[in-house]
């Protein structure tokens, strides 16, 4: 959000697994700005995402506002069987080509392209964190098989559709790769007992708004919201300096709070001292939707491989590619993190040709 908000990205497209669906399908038009109460960075995006974080406002109550068109795709593992016939079809197709003369922006396994004529009206408000590619221009319509209802039913090659559309609103763009793309873990599902990890979901339940909500009771949902995480976020706090049993009952009796007596109890069966900062941490992943959780076989992982492979192979050669390992905060599996990375080393090897690695983990850069 900060770069949209510096006005280098005006184009998202976040191409997610099967098993990531933080994001609600399809394409979203909404105002980044200033809010003018906190002076921190909202949003306009009333999807599900934003509203349980708690950055919804209204477009008159920004400053400094900048719109972005975010495009959210289903990327499905390519079978052994279709991968030669993809990677056959898209080969022969014609590469775009950009004016690297003007600025750049960024993409990920997800892209991001920068900004340029991009009309500023205010979009209605439609609903709506990584993967993305962005552009500059004004967006246009998806090809049909994106703008349809089922993205799950489109092949590999109409995606590279949708995804040349958007990169042709732009300059440049910059790919960006999570290796949990491929294969990702739930930490807090391994540091907590299930019935832990359910009396989380309870304590931190986001409160969706209604369907057709209102722009006051769109305003209601994220005031409650705020409220609620507030007072997790202090009845935490209050527990580190003293989790006895005045303490825990002062925030048992807070509306929605009951819950934290049981789970508390819990932890302190098997914790001399537990963590709760991290607990909070592990709650705010807990509101609408499950983080992602699935490790994958070797089979998935390399199918996901050739369905990126056959993307990248009809798109035009990005500015610059960053690569996240998510593996410190094991969100990607250390058990398959670096054959991952192998793997995803060897296909822009395949696709681009030798390259200029910089691994910012180590004190070493190589070229491949």
């Amino acid at each position: 959000m900060p770069a949209v908000y510096a006005g280098h990205i005006s184009q998202v497209v976040w191409l997610h697994p099967p098993w990531a669906q933080q994001i609600s399908e399809g394409k979203h038009h909404f105002l980044v700005g200033k809010d003018l109460s906190t002076t921190t960075i909202r949003v306009t995006g009333t999807d599900h995402y934003f509203l349980s974080d708690g950055l919804y406002v209204p477009a008159d109550q920004l400053e400094n506002q900048k719109p972005l068109n975010l495009h959210v795709i289903l990327i499905n593992p390519t079978e052994a069987s279709n991968s030669q016939e993809e990677n056959g079809e898209v080969a022969s197709a014609k590469r775009l080509k950009l004016n690297t003369d003007d600025t750049a922006s960024t993409a990920s396994a997800s892209s991001s392209v920068a900004p340029g004529d991009l009309d500023h009206s205010t979009p209605s408000l439609k609903k709506k964190e990584l993967q993305n590619a962005s552009a500059p221009n004004k967006a246009e319509t998806l090809s049909e098989c994106s703008a349809s209802s089922s993205f799950s039913e489109c092949p590999i090659r109409e995606v590279v559709k949708d995804v040349c559309q958007v990169l042709q609103k732009g300059d440049a763009y910059v790919l960006d790769i999570d290796l949990d793309f491929f294969s990702v873990k739930n930490p807090f599902k391994e540091m907590y007992t299930q019935t832990e990890y359910e009396l989380l979901q309870e304590l931190y339940n986001f409160k969706k708004p209604h369907r057709n909500a209102t722009e006051e009771g769109l305003l209601d949902c994220v005031e409650n919201r705020v409220h609620q995480l507030e007072d997790l976020e202090a009845a935490f706090a209050d527990l580190c300096d003293s989790d006895d049993e005045e303490t825990l009952q002062k925030w048992a009796s807070y509306p929605g709070m009951k819950p934290l007596v049981q789970l508390v109890h819990s932890l302190k069966t098997r914790m001399e001292s537990p963590d709760y900062e991290m607990v909070h941490q592990a709650g705010l992943t807990c509101d609408y939707v499950e983080l992602p959780h699935h490790v994958s076989t070797e089979e998935e992982i390399e199918g996901l491989i050739q369905s990126i492979k056959v993307l990248l192979k009809d798109m035009p050669k990005p500015t610059l590619v960053t690569v996240a390992r998510s593996s410190l905060d094991d969100y990607c599996p250390s058990e398959q993190v670096d054959i991952i990375q192998e793997k995803v080393l060897n296909l822009l090897g395949s696709v681009y040709g030798t390259l200029d690695v910089h691994l910012d983990y180590s004190s070493t850069a190589s070229s491949l």
